[in-house]
């Protein structure tokens, strides 16, 4: 049974910075690609960013681009999101979710992703 779980949300003031991660298990994590999205109260869920299979290729969306940052870390199952210079606009409850498919580009829909995990809360303040 795959699983992800999300570590590493928290309150931070802006301009601040923490790193998420999703522990993944369960499935070959290395041959799918992992993306990223988020859900404010009241909102819809949104992309923030995603990872190919391979680690060679991400896409970020552009509310977040030049401040987010996603990696991969094969051997340990784990994707990371890197998150600096944050804003109030960030405050959100942040998933990882793992493609439906192997070997595949970083997908931006959320259609792509079959596996979800429970969310990670990140709170900034300003």
């Amino acid at each position: 049974q795959v699983q992800l779980v999300e570590s590493g949300g928290g309150l931070v003031q802006a301009g601040g910075s923490l790193r998420l991660s999703c522990a993944a298990s369960g499935r070959t994590f290395s041959n799918y690609a992992m993306g990223w999205f988020r859900q404010a109260p009241g909102k819809e869920r949104e992309f923030v960013g995603a990872i190919n299979w391979s680690g060679s290729s991400t896409k970020y969306a552009d509310s977040v681009k030049g401040r987010f940052t996603i990696s991969r870390d094969s051997a340990k199952n784990t994707v990371y999101l890197q998150m600096n210079s944050l804003k109030p606009e960030d405050t959100a409850l942040y998933y990882c979710a793992s493609d439906i498919y192997p070997q595949r580009g970083p997908m931006l829909d959320a259609a792509a992703y079959d596996y979800w995990g429970q969310g990670t809360q990140v709170t900034v303040s300003s």
